[in-house]
């Protein structure tokens, strides 16, 4: 039987997030990202309009909030690597497992991992040029989604861009995760939370009336292919009153 998806489940909890959640699932389950979101995020059309543009004007910083696996991080560092932009990627997470795990994954890789909250980030003056977020905005509360969007403007640098990614709530959506996982389900997505979360995820997520609705003035929302939604803001160019300018995101060093 189907959910009701004509109302946004907000009590419903992904496995993942039970912090006594298996963690051979868990570990399985961030493996499994990187070609998830490959298919799903349309981050590469977001890198190219976004965030590619911001490089040239010095070292660009970038944060990923809620990097869990830190797949998305990792790719945009590669991305900015790949085409000759100086940049410095930061994953930060509130959750030690996901820090733990996304840190072991390349000891090559540029990304600085960080286990701490927006708000810790706040209170120690870190700025960036790019604030990012994939898949989390559905899995706050409201006060904690008031926090992330309040901080993200706070954590941004005049003329930079925060730019939160997310999952958009259908009928449709949820019929074709449920139809297209179905046939892995035992076999290569079996051992992860993948495909239960996957549906959970879609019923907590927003429609795009209602995350423009939570987000308030000042924020933009653009539905995207396939079922996702954009969440962004912009801060203003400041005045030019010299050349000095902050290296970082170096708050955790």
């Amino acid at each position: 039987m189907r959910p009701d998806l004509s109302v946004r489940e907000a009590r419903a909890r992904e496995l993942m997030d039970d912090p006594a959640a298996d963690e051979r699932m868990l570990e399985r389950t961030y493996a499994l990202f990187p070609a998830v979101n490959a298919v799903v995020s349309g981050w590469r059309g977001v890198y190219r309009r976004e965030i590619r543009p911001l490089a040239g004007r010095g070292t660009l910083r970038v944060l990923d909030v809620g990097t869990g696996g830190g797949d998305v991080a990792r790719a945009l560092a590669r991305r900015l690597q790949r085409d000759g932009c100086d940049a410095r990627v930061t994953g930060l997470d509130v959750d030690a497992r996901a820090i733990r795990w996304a840190s072991t994954q390349q000891a090559s890789s540029p990304v600085r991992w960080v286990r701490a909250s927006t708000s810790d980030l706040v209170r120690e003056g870190a700025v960036f040029d790019v604030v990012l977020s994939n898949h989390v905005l559905h899995h706050l509360s409201s006060g904690e989604l008031r926090t992330v969007l309040d901080d993200s403007l706070r954590l941004t640098a005049p003329g930079g861009v925060v730019l939160h990614s997310d999952i958009a709530r259908s009928r449709a959506a949820y019929a074709l995760f449920a139809a297209a996982t179905w046939p892995f389900a035992r076999t290569l997505l079996a051992g992860s939370f993948i495909r239960p979360d996957g549906l959970t995820s879609i019923r907590r997520a927003y429609t795009a009336g209602e995350l423009a609705a939570a987000a308030g003035e000042g924020w933009r929302v653009e539905s995207r292919m396939p079922f996702r939604l954009l969440l962004t803001a912009r801060r203003a160019e400041a005045p030019r009153t010299g050349s000095a300018r902050r290296e970082d995101g170096d708050a955790h060093g």
